[in-house]
């Protein structure tokens, strides 16, 4: 199949932890196929934060670790301005549900009010965004149980518990990818390539309006 992103506008939400592979996977892929990246995440009030790889080969020494520096804060951008809203795996969606002030008790009416979560928050809000959530990155979406209430999905197991118990339908495929309406979800990293051609097909469906 023919796939482009020709015209269209791609955000990458990201925290410490993410999979360094899966962030060069994205930025070759979008460009590759002519689509704009923007990788952000919540900044803090600072114009920049510098992110670091999750560590968890034993042949990569602590000092080969990776780190990316995100000038983009959630805040300043939203979500209906782009075709493609993905948050990266592993820990990324974890470490964006933090409430702010950054160590405060806060309190359960706030559990949903973290500033990437109300991001992608608002794009679930559009059908016409194409939404990607890999591995354990459904964590950002738990705040907000109604948000998954009766979809179809598949994750990392750790995340399975959370995501039945906001009333999503945890759906075992052979691919290990899943694929409803707006929504693509995978399974793990090592799924990434069927994910992010599911991610793309669906994007080439969807209609602007």
């Amino acid at each position: 199949m023919n796939q482009s992103l020709a015209g269209k506008k791609v955000a990458l939400l990201l925290e410490t932890e993410y999979i360094y592979d899966e962030l060069v996977y994205y930025k070759q892929q979008v460009e590759a196929l002519g689509g704009e990246l923007h990788v952000m995440s919540y900044l803090w009030g600072e114009p920049s934060k510098t992110f670091v790889n999750d560590c968890d080969r034993a042949d990569l020494p602590i000092t080969q670790m990776y780190a990316t520096e995100v000038d983009r804060c959630v805040t300043q951008h939203n979500a209906n301005d782009y075709d493609i809203v993905l948050c990266a795996a592993n820990y990324v969606a974890v470490r964006l549900r933090e409430i702010p002030p950054m160590g405060s008790v806060a309190s359960p009416a706030l559990v949903n009010t973290a500033p990437a979560v109300q991001f992608f928050a608002d794009a679930m809000a559009n059908p016409n965004i194409v939404k990607g959530a890999l591995c354990h990155a459904l964590w950002i979406l738990t705040p907000n149980p109604q948000l998954l209430k009766d979809r179809n999905v598949i994750c990392h197991t750790v995340v399975m518990a959370d995501i039945i118990n906001a009333g999503a339908n945890y759906i075992d495929t052979g691919e290990h990818v899943v694929v409803d309406k707006d929504l693509v979800t995978g399974r793990s990293f090592a799924d990434v390539e069927q994910y992010w051609s599911a991610i793309v097909d669906v994007a080439g469906k969807i209609n602007k309006t």
